[in-house]
């Protein structure tokens, strides 16, 4: 195999021939069946859909769009992109409107694909009067060219002379796709990643797990991501299968047909699932429940290393017999290792996780940083829960005097498309990137983040307060879905609170409190006691100037959908503080 600082992400694909051939190398839901790609008709597609791409005109460089949902015609799309030198420029879905314009026209996107017609409604609309030549759709709608067809038009108008002089003409440093990152505020800036940027984060993580060649992979977070894109890379190097699951809804169902080795995910998906878990628990009778709970309250008590002692993992060993075994189940079965990023893991997910022999890997990164930083692997000795792992072999890390985290290695983007300003505000003359995140190193190893530079306040006092690790503690309680600390300038820190309505509809059934609307239940008095009784249980594990004085409880989840949070499920703090100023006057301005 090819030595991996000289290859280019296509070469990846043509590897696996390599290696033993596949029936079901790639695999998605297509009418409630199963349709699989094995190894050679992968290559065949994403071949045919190249020699298309040269019919068409498509030069190296010229900028390919891509809004879908993950599909293998992701994957076609994406490979072919790269092997005919073209910039795939994949954007989410749920993309507005304003930054869809403003994307199109800044990369001058040649040539569009979209999943459905939904999105070709959308795009035909965003890109009038642009530089789009075509739209074409991957699900067949009358009058518009599909995947399918470019395809069969690669078929029957082979170019190979012309696809190797091109593969051959392509080096691992050029750029291989333009990632624009949904910023929480202006326009969508446009990160530029060459194929080292990327395989150089494949070597990197080479051993996350313990791979093997007949591993299945589930994959449902966007590909348009780095995170999962990168993954999947990685997948593809190992030679796994990767299924797509049909939506964020059917993945428990999902889970137990393709009974994956691995996934990875947000800690915001790892929250519901571990909330669901309790839910079905509290559902119990009798001795089970007993059961249930007695092993959950093992689990969160878990130490690394057999630090509680003998007992405990005497204990341990039966709780994973009779109760989280069933846990493994609901995951397929086979889990060895599932990857979280994009957001802090609360520790005690991790600690549950891992007592039921479930490893949770965090990991961190950014879109700039291709992305992986560092990440904690399968082995024990290179776990610690509550840091994000330890900082990949081939990235360097160092603190800057407030502690941001700058990061330098073959990772770095090559830098933001048509922005050398800021290019040169990230990147600085030394080639150190700077993450914007705040961190330290534990054991003179694992990477521990302990804010975000920029979510960072102080104060009126002059005290720095970090929101997240305090809204972590906050959503550890069952009454607390979200939370979003605040305070900037204020004397005191406050929060808004979104209940886990679920839970709060039985506590008041329960202790026969009557409400018709979650307007109405946040204002009933005992309500917004007990949610504070779980705020001071908060407050016992912080500084005097950082614990919460006043709360307000709000009656709707934050949503991508409602504009509140990224697609990576990160809060949009700014919107959210708009959209709540009543709210923030009643803590701040009101008594």
């Amino acid at each position: 195999m090819d030595t991996m600082e000289n290859l280019r992400l296509f070469d990846l694909l043509h590897n696996l021939l390599k290696m033993p051939l596949k029936e079901d190398a790639l695999g998605a839901k297509e009418n409630g069946q199963w349709r699989k790609y094995g190894t050679k008709e992968y290559i065949e597609c994403v071949n045919n859909l190249s020699y298309a791409f040269i019919d068409l005109g498509i030069t190296p460089g010229d900028k390919i769009g891509l809004i879908s949902n993950n599909r293998p015609e992701w994957n076609f799309i994406d490979y072919a992109c790269l092997q005919t030198g073209s910039i795939n420029t994949p954007l989410y879905p749920t993309i507005a409107e304003h930054d869809l314009k403003h994307v199109i026209g800044d990369a001058d996107i040649k040539y569009f694909f979209v999943s459905d017609e939904a999105a070709y409604k959308k795009v035909k609309e965003c890109s009038a009067g642009s530089s789009v030549k075509e739209i074409f759709c991957i699900d067949p709608v009358k009058g518009i060219r599909s995947v399918h067809e470019l395809m069969e038009i690669g078929k029957s108008k082979p170019q190979e002379k012309q696809l190797e002089d091109i593969k051959a003409s392509i080096k691992p440093g050029d750029l291989a796709t333009i990632i624009y990152t949904s910023g929480t505020t202006g326009n969508p800036k446009g990160v530029m990643l060459s194929h080292t940027n990327f395989i150089s984060n494949v070597e990197g993580t080479k051993n996350l797990c313990p791979f093997k060649q007949d591993w299945r992979a589930l994959s449902f977070l966007p590909l348009n991501h780095v995170y999962e894109r990168m993954l999947s890379y990685l997948y593809i190097s190992r030679g796994m299968s990767v299924y797509y699951a049909q939506s964020i809804d059917t993945i428990a169902s999902d889970l137990k047909e393709v009974k994956p080795q691995m996934f990875v995910t947000v800690p915001r998906l790892l929250e519901k699932v571990y909330d669901k878990i309790v839910s079905t628990g509290s559902n119990l009778t009798g001795i089970k429940k007993i059961m249930f709970f007695w092993a959950l309250n093992l689990g969160l008590k878990y130490k690394q290393h057999g630090e509680n002692g003998w007992f405990y993992e005497k204990q341990l060993k039966l709780a994973n017999k009779l109760v989280f075994v069933k846990w493994r189940e609901a995951l397929g079965g086979n889990i060895i290792g599932i990857v979280s990023g994009g957001s802090a893991l609360q520790p005690r997910l991790a600690r549950v996780f891992h007592a039921a022999q479930i490893k949770v890997l965090e990991g961190y990164g950014l879109t700039e940083t291709s992305p992986v930083i560092s990440v904690n692997n399968y082995e024990d000795k290179n776990i610690k829960i509550g840091t994000v792992g330890p900082i990949i072999y081939n990235v360097k890390v160092k603190f800057g005097e407030d502690g941001e985290i700058l990061a330098k290695g073959p990772n770095i983007m090559l830098g933001y498309y048509k922005q050398p300003e800021l290019t040169a505000e990230a990147i600085d003359k030394d080639g150190w990137f700077h993450t914007g995140d705040i961190g330290v190193l534990e054991d003179g190893r694992f990477l521990k983040i302990t804010d975000r530079k920029k979510e960072m306040f102080k104060t009126s006092g002059g005290k720095y307060i970090t929101p997240q690790i305090t809204e972590n503690k906050l959503k550890e309680s069952h009454f607390i879905e979200q939370a979003m600390v605040i305070g900037e300038n204020e004397k005191f820190p406050a929060a808004y609170i979104v209940p886990n309505f679920a839970y709060l509809k039985e506590w008041c059934a329960k202790h026969k409190i009557d409400f018709k609307s979650n307007e109405e239940v946040i204002k009933i008095k005992e309500v917004c006691d007990r949610v504070m009784r779980e705020v001071e249980i908060a407050n016992n594990n912080l500084a005097q100037y950082e614990k919460i004085k006043k709360i307000e409880l709000l009656p709707k989840e934050w949503s991508i959908e409602g504009g509140e949070m990224t697609p990576k499920l990160s809060l949009k703090r700014k919107v959210i503080m708009e959209e709540n100023k009543k709210a923030y006057d009643k803590i701040y301005k009101e008594n």
